[in-house]
């Protein structure tokens, strides 16, 4: 398998692993995607109460939208032999490697909560009514919501930390410059939260990325971006003035 080994190595310069138009593409549905977000979030603010807008059709859209940058991204990397497994990285030789993947995710979002918790005071953010309007009410509404939100945990930690991250890391020759540069990608793929929540979520995502380089896999950034996702979701669902924070999809 072509660059199956070295080329996945986050500490060092890892090689292309998809053809540089592939990367001009993705970034422009990216930000086409996060871009149409925001004039959505923008004129539908104030027209549909949050209590009794219909969440399911916004879900399935999304988390369709989810897979098919991520079949995307899997075209692009076939043309270098490579696979999605390979963008994951790290395996699991034994049930006590699963727990400490489970504990790194854990200590890892309680970290980034915190850090985010204070950068969100400094910018005085709150959630618009776009990101309120995401929140499960009833129970089919919570079951396509954790749908979505194991769907934005396993695509989009491939999409910017498997894939991004790797690619921007080899056109800059510095992996730092990658880490950061895919972090603020994150950041602008989110329009329909407002400029604060993108600057908060692209200092996420640089977390993330940290995270990736460190453990070498994506393993515990999947785990904790689905806990995030979801459980913050079904905390706001009970208190939605006082428990919202993030929802990176």
């Amino acid at each position: 398998m072509e660059n199956s080994e070295a080329a996945f190595n986050q500490t060092s310069t890892p090689a292309l692993v998809a053809p540089l138009w592939h990367t001009v593409i993705v970034l422009t549905i990216l930000l086409g995607l996060s871009a149409l977000g925001a004039l959505t979030a923008h004129f539908q603010s104030g027209l549909s109460p949050t209590g009794v807008r219909n969440r399911i059709p916004s879900y399935v859209v999304t988390t369709l939208m989810e897979w098919l940058v991520l079949g995307i991204i899997w075209f692009g990397i076939r043309r270098r032999g490579v696979w999605i497994s390979d963008l994951i990285g790290g395996t699991w030789n034994s049930i006590g490697e699963v727990f400490r993947d489970i504990a790194v995710s854990v200590g890892f979002l309680f970290t980034a909560l915190v850090v985010l918790g204070l950068i969100g005071r400094l910018l005085h953010a709150a959630p618009n009514e776009a990101v309120r309007g995401l929140i499960p009410q009833s129970r089919p509404e919570i079951v396509l919501f954790l749908l979505l939100a194991l769907t934005a945990g396993f695509c989009e930690e491939i999409v910017f930390r498997g894939y991004l991250q790797r690619q921007f890391s080899a056109l800059t020759r510095n992996p730092s410059a990658g880490l950061v540069l895919q972090g603020l990608v994150f950041g602008a793929a989110h329009g329909y939260q407002g400029w604060r929540y993108m600057l908060m979520i692209a200092v996420y995502g640089c977390m993330f990325g940290l995270l990736a380089q460190w453990r070498r896999s994506l393993t515990p950034g999947i785990m904790a971006h689905f806990l995030q996702d979801g459980g913050v979701g079904l905390i706001a669902r009970h208190s939605m003035r006082h428990s919202m924070k993030l929802l990176c999809w």
